[in-house]
């Protein structure tokens, strides 16, 4: 189907204008990001930008977010939760998380999730409410997690503002026909040890698991729409991940090289401190989140939503 020409012009000036807009914005930021911080490395100087500058914080969170809160991330040699699955006898330690292996042998896995199921064993730390704070501030525009623990949705992240790109446990369906099934009967089958969970659809002989993202299956398709938060955001906060695993961590290179990035991490990771506009700080990830909020004079209404948590039943639970 060909388009009239009166469209096509409209459409080359939309483009036209929305990459005028999108690099005028970049511009902005950078201006005023430069005039916060310039070449200094000061929480004091990030909060500022926040405070004044910032309205759409694009957030990433890896592993480490959560380390604080008990759960060893992935891949610290030693501590790590692929370095200390010899108990649950795998080939190799990724196969916990391998669509083919849970197929053939899914109780590996179901051990995994009982004792990492949200809400169980495991709360949510300070830097999970620190995002939740961001939003009840009106600053985050978007929270991309590579987590399964679900602790951001515990700490109150809502639905819309939330991508788990490696899945979750709030739903569950079955690896055979796709059937959803309801993911407060899946709960308490995995807590309680009844498992495998089979399909109850007629005729069907699948396993049911929760929608966490194995090796080998797709990421979720929202996940996909980072191409169109980028050009949107006017800070790229990112927190304890090594920025290792790809496409995940694309989204920090995709960022306009005029957006200012910030990593809270305990090392500098990825292509973080090559840009004018990064600010790296290095060291305990929770200790500098506390730091950066009193920065921010928002210390009361942190300690506000850490007391106030308790343990809650996860959002599309019913």
């Amino acid at each position: 189907m060909r388009l009239p020409v009166h469209t096509l012009r409209h459409a080359l000036k939309f483009l036209r204008f929305s990459g005028w807009c999108t690099a005028r914005n970049h511009q902005q930021h950078y201006r005023c990001w430069s005039s916060s911080v310039g070449s200094k490395q000061s929480i004091e100087d990030v909060a500022t930008y926040i405070k004044h500058h910032a309205s759409n914080i694009l957030v990433m969170v890896g592993a480490g977010l959560s380390t604080a809160s008990g759960i060893p991330d992935f891949r610290s040699p030693g501590t790590g939760l692929y370095d200390n699955l010899q108990k649950y006898d795998l080939p190799y330690p990724e196969a916990i998380f391998d669509i083919q292996f849970f197929m053939m042998d899914p109780r590996p896995f179901f051990a995994l999730a009982q004792e990492l199921y949200p809400g169980v064993n495991y709360k949510p730390n300070a830097a999970h409410h620190f995002l939740k704070l961001l939003h009840d501030e009106g600053k985050l525009q978007m929270v991309y997690t590579q987590n399964i623990d679900g602790l951001e949705r515990l700490a109150g992240i809502p639905e819309e503002k939330l991508v788990e790109a490696h899945g979750s446990f709030a739903t569950a369906s079955c690896t055979l026909c796709g059937m959803r099934h309801e993911a407060a009967m899946v709960k308490q089958a995995i807590v309680e040890g009844n498992v495998p969970i089979m399909c109850e659809a007629a005729k069907c002989k699948g396993k049911v698991k929760p929608d966490i993202v194995f090796f080998g299956e797709n990421l979720p398709h929202v996940f996909w729409d980072y191409h169109l938060q980028i050009p949107f955001a006017d800070l790229l906060l990112v927190m304890g991940t090594s920025l290792e695993v790809y496409p995940f961590a694309g989204i920090a290179d995709a960022m306009g090289r005029k957006t200012p990035r910030v990593l809270i991490n305990l090392n500098a990771v990825g292509s973080f401190g090559s840009r004018d506009s990064d600010v790296v700080l290095e060291g305990d990830i929770v200790e500098n989140v506390k730091k950066l909020t009193s920065a921010l004079g928002w210390e009361e209404k942190l300690n506000i939503l850490e007391e106030g948590y308790s343990t809650r039943t996860i959002p599309n639970e019913e």
